[in-house]
């Protein structure tokens, strides 16, 4: 044997009990993950990230030396990430789309401004992208209209102020008014909420939060 055909040997990679994932393999991965779930960008990148990792536990599992399963798993990180920029330049993936999706279900379910940003942001949506979905998402209401509107539909869950089961009583002292209110406050704020928002959802006359709730489904 010559000493060409031993230095390639020797360089050649190792075989895998297990076969690495191809690109192929993971762009069908995406595809499949994206008929089945909106997703953003870093949110799609995570999915074929983990199936990475799963292919190196189990090669590891299956005798495979764990620094060769390493080096293979880093060196698919590129192929991960090009497989994701197809699906982006396809417009399977829209971060700005989902972002606009997103803003309405969460608003529609009483999460508040502040709740919505967070939530974007874990999923990777740009500070642009989040703050432009908040503006034009939720019809013609704006900020502090959508705000409100959030904030009423979280008191209707929890039966708050307009939406509470039973009047309050005329027997009820002040001592029980206000640990009833400063509970009903403690929820809001709980949820990102200001406090002048919450004490107007909690003032609020059950007619006029109906009205609210209507112009909330219009607009959404």
């Amino acid at each position: 044997m010559s000493l060409i055909s031993i230095t390639m040997e020797k360089s050649a990679p190792p075989p895998f009990t297990c076969p690495p994932p191809q690109r192929s393999s993971l762009r069908e991965a995406a595809l499949a993950h994206l008929a089945r779930f909106g997703t953003t960008r870093q949110g799609l990148e995570q999915v074929l990230l983990r199936r990475l990792a799963r292919w190196g536990q189990k090669a590891t599992r299956a005798g495979d030396c764990a620094e060769a399963v390493a080096e293979q798993v880093a060196a698919l990180h590129p192929v991960v990430t090009a497989v994701v920029d197809d699906m982006v330049r396809l417009g399977a993936v829209d971060d700005a789309v989902f972002a606009r999706s997103r803003v309405r279900r969460l608003v529609r379910s009483g999460r508040s401004t502040r709740a919505v940003q967070a939530h974007l942001a874990a999923k990777g949506v740009a500070a642009d992208v989040r703050d432009e979905a908040l503006d034009t998402a939720v019809g013609a209401l704006g900020p502090a209209e959508r705000e409100l509107c959030a904030a009423l539909v979280l008191a209707r869950k929890r039966r708050l102020g307009p939406f509470a089961r039973e009047p309050v009583g005329l027997d009820e002292d002040e001592t029980g008014r206000l640990t009833r209110q400063n509970k009903a406050l403690g929820v809001l704020a709980r949820a990102g909420f200001a406090r002048d928002v919450a004490q107007r959802v909690l003032d609020m006359q059950g007619e006029e939060a109906e009205d609210w709730m209507d112009r909330l489904r219009a607009e959404s």
